[in-house]
């Protein structure tokens, strides 16, 4: 029997903390199914790309499963899509971690490497540290501004526009740390390991895509 709770699609790419990020949108009221193929992607309301490695070996790793095209498809399509750390960064056109391999572009701009001149700031930047939400982001409904989100990452995205950014963070550097166009959102940060604030954001990309 098909379930009543919001189908969501965990894309499995042999990189991302599949089991930790699909217990939180279980948790946030969702049935998750891993998918390491594009066959049957269409019937989900909602995909969800996680990442936990390297631009260059997560854009190899997508392309060889036949997964690349499909999911920028479903993303143009705008259709509900959440990115999450590596699976953010691979949206954008490249990236200094692997120079000539190709993003998917989805938003134009690159991702560059923190270098902090104060060295308290060590990278990769491990732990809590603040969003500055656009207000009308409706992943950051009910999150109180300037709200604290767990990140663990030595690279971040620069995005050619400003009309993507839905949430900033400082680290030596101001930065793009959440993505957001339509009903395509990422994050840098960890939601899956972000307490209260983490959980309603999943919770509420789980009740946009069932919507």
């Amino acid at each position: 029997m098909m379930s009543d709770r919001t189908q969501i699609a965990m894309i499995d790419y042999g990189m991302g903390n599949v089991h930790s990020v699909s217990k939180a949108l279980e948790a946030a009221g969702a049935a998750v199914t891993w998918l390491s193929e594009p066959a049957g992607l269409d019937r989900f309301a909602g995909v969800v790309l996680p990442g936990v490695g390297s631009f260059g070996d997560g854009v190899r790793e997508l392309g060889a499963r036949g997964l690349s095209g499909p999911v920028c498809d479903w993303i143009r399509r705008g259709r509900p899509f959440l990115g999450i750390c590596v699976g953010m960064q691979l949206l954008l056109d490249g990236s200094d971690e692997a120079p000539g391999v190709r993003g998917f572009g989805i938003c134009r701009g690159t991702v560059k490497r923190f270098t902090p001149s104060d060295p308290a700031l060590k990278v990769p930047q491990m732990g809590w540290n603040e969003v500055d939400a656009r207000e009308q982001c409706p992943l950051f409904a009910g999150i109180p501004p300037r709200s604290h989100f767990y990140f663990v990452h030595s690279y971040y995205a620069e995005p050619a526009g400003r009309d993507v950014v839905g949430g900033e963070t400082e680290y030596g550097v101001k930065y793009c740390s959440f993505l957001w166009q339509g009903r395509m959102f990422a994050s840098q940060f960890h939601p899956e390991k972000s307490q209260t604030a983490g959980l309603r954001m999943l919770r509420n990309f789980v009740d946009l895509a069932g919507a």
